[in-house]
């Protein structure tokens, strides 16, 4: 049984330091998409939460239009779209996981590597999280590939590895999953991302206490 919802993973992506050419402006649009993102995610429910994140979704759209060249602006739209889809389950949020796919590849065209390689752990969890052809554009292969590239891009980042390990648990690859979910768990804090932290070490306990059931 696959641990994730049952239309998509609930997404959040390790960010490392702001690039260089961001402006002040920039920085405090994209610290407020990542700090209430963890606040929708972790603490809202139901109703109230989808309500949230639809004006999340939208707060993140806005912000790819108003400076379209930031890779870091388009990942975060990808993952407030991608959690969005995931909150709102079944076939219904299709549309919004495509619009993620499109904001996290045309971020991956500006920058690949921005935030620690992010693009790759989220494009990677989508791929693996949607359904397949002829619904959706879901494929484990690729999925795989992605993810693996995130970890060469961030070995110690919590979620680079719980994404890989969870990846690895559904496949009942269940050694390799543990030790992607053991480093996940011993992954450093992250300034400011405390709410986001905290979200997702439960969420890796969850992960290794599935593991241990099914061995």
């Amino acid at each position: 049984m696959k641990i994730k919802t049952p239309f998509l993973l609930l997404l959040t992506i390790t960010t490392g330091l702001w690039v260089a050419q961001l402006s002040a402006l920039d920085i405090a649009e994209l610290s407020h998409l990542q700090q209430r993102w963890a606040e929708v995610n972790y603490q809202l429910e139901g109703k109230i939460q989808l309500t949230a994140f639809a004006q999340l979704a939208q707060e993140s759209t806005e912000l790819t239009r108003t400076d379209s060249n930031s890779a870091e602006a388009w990942i975060w739209s990808g993952i407030i779209k991608s959690t969005y889809a995931g909150a709102k389950g079944g076939l219904g949020a299709l549309g919004l996981a495509k619009e993620a796919k499109a904001d996290l590849e045309t971020a991956m065209k500006l920058d690949a590597d921005a935030l620690d390689g992010s693009s790759y752990t989220s494009l990677g969890t989508l791929y693996h999280s949607v359904p397949g052809w002829p619904i959706g554009f879901g494929d484990d292969k690729k999925a795989e590939e992605l993810l693996l590239k995130a970890i060469t891009l961030n070995p110690q980042g919590i979620d680079s590895n719980y994404f890989y390990g969870t990846f690895l648990l559904d496949e009942k690859r269940y050694d390799n999953a543990e030790q992607y979910l053991l480093q996940a768990q011993q992954a450093p804090a992250r300034p400011s991302r405390s709410v986001a932290d905290s979200g997702r070490q439960i969420e890796i306990s969850e992960a290794l206490e599935i593991l241990s059931r099914k061995r």
